[in-house]
């Protein structure tokens, strides 16, 4: 159930009522008097934003030194009222000038009037987007004089209003009409001092930017197993596309079509100009490592330590990883190192207690080594087993996705029929990349 809100309140922290408005008669203008005798008298503001007081619900929160209060008497959505909060004081910002107080209200009640009415209808939220207020509610309220002058509305405000695409303009015009496709993935591994994985995952986000005429409609293909599996039977044969891979916790933009989602499991959207994050998703299951490590860590009586680290690029050959950068623990106690790398440069860092290695470039396919003979301080006092922390990875991959994830297509559609050039990028970075040793 959405919201059904009965009555919104602007208070300030003593409780005096700045701006209220009601769009129910099924609670009286009283209600008001309740928040203040059974919430703010009794300090209990801070403890939960929702409460009950008889038989009507109050959704509260504190921005700046005003209080905004819902006043709700049947059984609501509680995180749609508190969204509706939240979006509506970014409205008001927006018309402000970034400001939102108890100064701010009082200077422009008339304009939060005339807000309140177009952004909640008998206590339903509508369109609180301003981008598409700012079309057709010209009027400027009173902004802080740090900030910039508003932008001047754009024409065309009909079609914004009652479409379905508000988070697009219509009349944008370029000269060259390009796509840029950014898939950018962050490996999280723990593994085992043999080799064995522990825990792994890939969390990954579709990146555009999108510089389109008109208004175009796209649609995004990926090798994931449901959008193939359903491509093969809406064309009624097998899909022959290699890998398939199945994406976990998928969310999207606003822009795409939901139902068109569930229905084919296509990507399909209006992109919004410019630059935005298509979709979010994280895998679980067939997870591609870029790089394995093999460290051999051996302690030589009391003041004397070996390392040895191997670590072997898994990638193809043709490719490579950049800014790599390998951190190998050692005792606090640790006097002197030297080492030897086969690739890169490495230095002890005693502020971190670690060897840092660093490889600018690491082409696929490639198993460089460092061996380090490390000397520790002799002490007096019985020596305490040492815990060892584990190595840590930071690299950047281009044109590699630990998931396996490819764009099988982008198609570009717009009524003029103007040619589009798509460009798509993969580039995977390190998480949390720990090994135990």
């Amino acid at each position: 159930m959405p919201v059904a809100a009965s009555a919104i309140y602007f208070l300030n922290l003593r409780g005096d009522v700045l701006i209220n408005r009601l769009y129910r008669d099924d609670v009286g203008g009283n209600m008001v008097d309740a928040f203040r005798v059974h919430i703010m008298q009794t300090k209990e503001l801070g403890t939960c934003p929702v409460r009950q007081i008889g038989g009507c619900s109050f959704y509260y929160m504190r921005i700046s030194n005003v209080y905004i209060v819902i006043v709700v008497s049947s059984n609501a959505n509680v995180a749609c009222g508190l969204k509706f909060v939240v979006e509506a004081v970014h409205l008001f910002k927006s018309y402000f000038g970034g400001a939102f107080d108890e100064d701010a209200i009082r200077n422009n009640f008339v304009l939060i009037y005339e807000l309140l009415d177009e952004i909640m209808d008998f206590g339903y939220p509508q369109n609180l987007s301003p981008e598409i207020l700012k079309l057709y509610i010209t009027q400027e309220g009173v902004r802080s004089h740090l900030m910039s002058k508003p932008e001047k509305p754009v024409p065309n405000a009909t079609l914004q209003v009652t479409g379905a695409v508000g988070w697009r303009r219509e009349g944008l015009h370029y000269k060259k009409n390009e796509v840029f496709l950014d898939i950018v993935e962050s490996v999280n591994l723990l593994m085992s001092s043999k080799g064995n994985v522990l825990r792994c995952d890939v969390t990954g986000k579709i990146l555009m930017k999108c510089f389109l005429s008109g208004m175009p409609d796209l649609k995004l293909g990926l090798n994931d197993k449901i959008g193939l599996e359903k491509e093969a039977q809406l064309k009624s044969r097998p899909s022959k596309s290699g890998k398939t891979i199945e994406l976990d916790d998928v969310t999207f933009h606003q822009c795409v079509n939901l139902t068109r989602f569930n229905s084919e499991k296509t990507v399909s959207f209006v992109p919004p100009d410019g630059e935005f994050e298509l979709m979010k998703y994280r895998i679980t299951e067939g997870v591609n490592l870029p790089f394995r490590v093999l460290p051999t860590i051996k302690e030589l009586g009391r003041t004397r330590m070996e390392v040895n680290v191997k670590v072997k690029s898994v990638f193809g050959a043709k490719m490579f990883a950049l800014g790599v950068v390998v951190k190998i623990p050692v005792p606090k106690q640790t006097a002197k190192t030297s080492f030897q790398v086969t690739s890169g440069r490495a230095k002890y860092n005693a502020s971190m207690d670690c060897i840092v290695w660093k490889i600018r470039k690491f082409p696929g396919q490639t198993e460089p080594t460092l061996s380090a003979e490390v000397e520790l301080i002799s002490t007096i006092a019985e020596k305490k087993s040492w815990t060892r922390p584990p190595i840590q990875m930071e690299f950047q991959v281009p044109m590699f996705t630990a998931s396996g994830l490819r764009v099988r297509f982008l198609k570009v559609w717009e009524k003029s029929g103007y040619p589009t050039v798509e460009w798509v990028r993969y580039i995977t970075k390190a998480g949390s990349y720990e090994i135990r040793c």
